[in-house]
C-alpha cells in the first residue's frame, strides 16, 4: 500500500483522523461541537469537524458513512461518497441524516464519518460516432436479473 503526505490543520481538540487497523482504508473523522446536536427522524444536519486539508493535485478525499452508526443509530451521510476536491481549503463538514424513527444525538468527539484518500484520473473526451458493443450493451437497471 502506498502513502501520500497531506497537510492538515486541526482546530478541534479531537485527535487527527486515523486508520483504526492496519487494513483500514478509511480514517474516522469526529464531530467538533460546542454542544450536542439532536437530529430528528428524516432531519439533515451539517456537522463541523475542525479539520482543514491541503489535498495534493491529482487526489481527492471521499467522505463515507460509518457502518456502525448506520446499523445502530440509523445515521448516515448524504451525498455519499462526498468528494473533497484538491483545491478546496475550507473546513470539512459532514452532512448527516437520521433515517431512524427516533431522535438521535451527536456529541462532540463522536466518530461521524470516514475519510478515504483516492487518486483521481482526469478524463480526456474523444468524440466519436461509434463505441464498442458489449455483451450487456444497453441493458440498464436490473438487467442482470432479480437476484
Amino acid at each position: 500500500m502506498s502513502s501520500i503526505e497531506i497537510k492538515i490543520i486541526n482546530i478541534s481538540d479531537n485527535p487527527l483522523p486515523d486508520y483504526t487497523t492496519a487494513g483500514s482504508s478509511g480514517m474516522d473523522i469526529r464531530a467538533n461541537l460546542s454542544e450536542s446536536s439532536a437530529i430528528s427522524p428524516m432531519e439533515r444536519i451539517l456537522i463541523p469537524t475542525g479539520i482543514f486539508l491541503e489535498i495534493p493535485y491529482g487526489y481527492e478525499v471521499q467522505i463515507r458513512p460509518r457502518s456502525g452508526m448506520a446499523i445502530k443509530n440509523g445515521i448516515t451521510c448524504l451525498n455519499t461518497p462526498g468528494t473533497i476536491d484538491s483545491d478546496y481549503r475550507g473546513e470539512i463538514k459532514i452532512i448527516l441524516i437520521n433515517l431512524s424513527l427516533e431522535q438521535q444525538v451527536i456529541n462532540h468527539g463522536d466518530r461521524i464519518a470516514q475519510m478515504i484518500v483516492q487518486k483521481v484520473e482526469k478524463a480526456i473526451w474523444v468524440e466519436t460516432k461509434k463505441i464498442n458493443v458489449t455483451e450487456r450493451n444497453e441493458g440498464g437497471f436490473g438487467h442482470t436479473g432479480s437476484n
